[in-house]
């Protein structure tokens, strides 16, 4: 997978920067769970949530996907609502993380 499967066009710079971000993270597996996620939902983001998204892709790969996968605790100051949208959005059937 190459990249991001939306077209930018219409999104905020900011939201497009967040967009090319989330397909270019530096581990292919972090480039697919966040790049998915943002292909589906970062146009219809509140700004709260993208804030806390962006805040997100702070956090090294290894230790965001470790979380996700629920191979460590998820520290209480990013187990938010929106940490928890995204882990539910690849830990459901049909996502990209099999349990």
């Amino acid at each position: 997978m190459s990249g991001t499967q939306i077209s930018s066009d219409g999104l905020p710079p900011s939201r497009k920067k967040a967009l090319f971000r989330a397909w270019h993270r530096g581990t292919k597996e972090m480039d697919l769970l966040l790049g998915t996620f943002a292909d589906a939902h970062l146009a219809t983001l509140s700004e709260t949530d993208f804030a806390e998204f962006e805040r997100l892709m702070d956090v090294p790969d290894r230790d965001l996907f470790a979380w996700i996968i629920d191979r460590e605790e998820t520290p209480g100051n990013y187990d938010t609502p929106l940490f928890r949208q995204v882990k539910a959005f690849h830990t459901q059937p049909g996502g990209l993380v099999m349990r």
